[in-house]
């Protein structure tokens, strides 16, 4: 351990390599030291009970770092079982996914590049656990572990939408820092699409991605992958000669997919991006038209073939390529689903982001006079 309370990344490279023989299920019997350290001073814990799933957060989050398009942090997903459905998969099985990245025969990456994308891996977790977020949302470095007070970025954070003109009462919404895929028992996910319901490609950094690569079904091992999502768009879209481009805020509902087993009953498909040049411009006027409408959508479906529905998950829509500042896009959504829940106060509402600072945003609307 060093002076400042991080870890040693020799430790952290030694641990590492145990995990990928092992596979990530082992880290729900033990979670080693070195990694137990980095995850609950970069806050993906809260306590030892929640100390299995922060780590696999915080592996997560470190190859993102890496890049999942970068040929080490495309490794990484596969040597460590970080893609959806690959969890489970022997080590053997792993190796040889994360060598057909590079090309090689399995015992040629195991010799060289294995070794390189197990020491990137570790330096990711460390600079995770380095980078500042705020005051506000992490413990000070070097806080002593036996330390358990909350962190915000480890634990849903419940804010009260309160102080809105003409609104009566407080609506808590619940916001959740972590990847959209890792959450569970949620009934409704939305997901931010363009007005022509392309879904985002699922090896790129976005909640669409994620959302169509965590719903896939199938292993590539076995056979076909079923792209579960982008399949019921399609079929939506066939059905209905001529409708593209949507209108924006048009919210379409689709299945879960391979999600339910996560407790998820149904993904919303809000389109709010217009193509604009090479990018996309989101106009926050369509946020508030795409929450209402996913609102109308789980009242329909609740009341029709879909009972039981009683809670929805937002993104924020538009912070991403859409151009809007995540202050912003949060800030537009937060009045949104107030005023949605002011109507209809009988849903349990969640916010999802990757980014610490956006609780902070809620958290400050919400104490604002």
């Amino acid at each position: 351990m060093k002076p400042d309370g991080l870890p040693e990344h020799a430790d952290l490279v030694r641990e590492l390599r145990a995990l990928r023989r092992g596979g990530l299920a082992t880290l729900q019997s033990s979670v080693p030291e070195a990694l137990r350290v980095a995850t609950l001073l970069a806050g993906y814990a809260r306590d030892e009970d929640d100390l299995p799933d922060g780590a696999e957060r915080l592996l997560r989050a470190a190859v993102e770092r890496l890049g999942p398009e970068d040929l080490i942090g495309r490794a990484a997903q596969r040597t460590f079982g970080l893609l959806p459905g690959r969890r489970g998969d022997p080590a053997a099985d792993r190796r040889r996914a994360a060598a057909l990245v590079y090309g090689v025969s399995p015992e040629r990456f195991r010799h060289s590049q294995e070794r390189q994308v197990v020491e990137q891996l570790a330096g990711a977790v460390l600079a995770e656990v380095r980078e500042p977020i705020g005051p506000a949302v992490r413990r000070p470095t070097g806080a002593a572990v036996t330390d358990r007070s909350p962190v915000r970025s480890a634990r849903p954070v419940l804010v009260p939408l309160s102080g809105l003109p003409g609104r009566a009462g407080d609506h808590p919404v619940t916001v959740h820092v972590s990847p959209i895929e890792l959450l569970r028992d949620i009934d409704v996910l939305v997901s931010s699409e363009n007005v022509h319901l392309e879904m985002s490609k699922s090896f790129r950094p976005t909640v669409s991605g994620a959302v169509r690569r965590a719903a896939a079904q199938g292993c590539p091992a076995d056979g076909p992958v079923r792209d579960v999502l982008a399949e019921e768009l399609a079929a939506w879209v066939r059905a209905r000669p001529g409708v593209l481009p949507l209108q924006p805020g048009t919210v379409v509902s689709t299945g879960p997919g391979a999600l339910a087993r996560r407790g998820v009953r149904r993904v919303y498909h809000a389109a709010v991006a217009v193509p604009d040049g090479l990018g996309y411009r989101v106009d926050p006027e369509s946020i508030v038209a795409a929450v209402a409408a996913c609102f109308a959508r789980a009242r329909q479906e609740r009341d029709g073939g879909h009972p039981g529905l009683r809670s929805l998950c937002f993104p924020l829509l538009g912070a991403g390529r859409g151009g809007l500042s995540r202050e912003a896009g949060a800030s537009w959504l937060r009045w949104a689903i107030a005023d949605a829940l002011t109507a209809d106060p009988g849903w349990a509402v969640h916010v999802v982001t990757r980014y610490p600072e956006v609780a902070g945003f809620f958290e400050a609307e919400a104490v604002r006079p």
